[in-house]
């Protein structure tokens, strides 16, 4: 609990870009539109918005152990045998930015797929605290389910013209987590991207291992994208996963930031940096293609 209480207080801040339009102008229900109320003001000065000219976007749903599980599919129009990439929320969810980056490796050919992990604990756009969300949502979500949703719709992308043997993973916060449990999980993983992960922490029934845990045994290539003024990941522990990694022989890399915080790509809100995002954008792309995601 505490791990989750260290991440969320880096999240947000108060800047002069921080815009104070209707808040009904972001409040918006529909998968990938809108933003969490607990993130309200956007910055909107800074939001980059990619069009769908091109592409095939919008919801899509499966069942999975009973559990109709949405998510937000972008690709381009009329094509298949695309690569695939899994797109991993923040704690909001599925929310407009987890949407545009979808949008922006769909227009990079992929078959980019965000599913919404939270459905079964409830709306994380709704909460209007943090602290709220932390305790009603994330901190109920497990492991288990987490990896179960990916298979599903990794299956799904095969089934959907997708060519999952060229399969990536990315993932913000929360999913940088993730994307260092599900590369463990799923040694099929061509290469994962895991941006301001937690990486060491505490362990439960729910979370039974931390990314430092599958360190010795990891074989999926991982580049980690982290803030050197990150308030909730010290830069220790980073320090701490590529020592374990190198001596596993793992060929993962870390970009550290030295001038960000967390959530440096995060275009909506107050930690943006948009030379480091910009630049770790470009890192990511190269690192997927390099190791033949697409």
């Amino acid at each position: 609990m505490n791990d989750f209480r260290k991440d969320l207080d880096s999240l947000l801040g108060q800047s002069a870009l921080s815009a104070t339009p209707d808040r009904r102008t972001f409040l918006k229900t529909a998968l990938g539109t809108g933003f969490a109320a607990a993130v309200l003001p956007v910055c909107a000065q800074t939001m980059i918005k990619t069009d769908t000219n091109g592409l095939t976007a919008g919801e899509v749903a499966i069942t999975v152990n009973g559990q109709r599980v949405p998510a937000y599919r972008a690709q381009p129009e009329g094509k298949t045998n695309l690569p695939v990439v899994i797109v991993v929320s923040e704690i909001f969810g599925v929310h407009e930015h987890i949407a545009d980056i979808a949008r922006r490796f769909a227009k990079l050919g992929y078959l980019a797929i965000a599913p919404d992990f939270f459905v079964r604990q409830g709306n994380p756009m709704a909460y209007t605290s943090i602290a709220e969300l932390q305790k009603e949502i994330i901190s109920k979500v497990p492991d288990e389910q987490v990896m179960g949703d990916i298979d599903a719709y990794v299956k799904w992308a095969g089934e959907n013209g997708g060519d999952i043997s060229r399969l990536g993973i990315n993932g913000f916060c929360w999913g940088g987590r993730i994307v260092w449990l599900y590369s463990a999980h799923n040694p099929k993983v061509k290469a994962g991207a895991a941006w301001y992960g937690r990486i060491v922490g505490e362990k439960s029934a729910l979370f039974p291992q931390q990314p430092i845990d599958i360190a010795p045994s990891l074989k999926v290539p991982v580049i980690g994208l982290y803030g050197g003024k990150d308030q909730g990941i010290p830069v220790t522990t980073v320090e701490q996963m590529k020592e374990a990694l190198q001596k596993a022989g793992n060929k993962s890399e870390f970009h550290v930031y030295p001038n960000s915080g967390h959530a440096f790509n995060a275009d909506y809100r107050p930690s943006y940096v948009e030379a480091d995002a910009k630049d770790a954008w470009t890192q990511v792309v190269a690192w997927f293609k390099s190791h033949g995601v697409i």
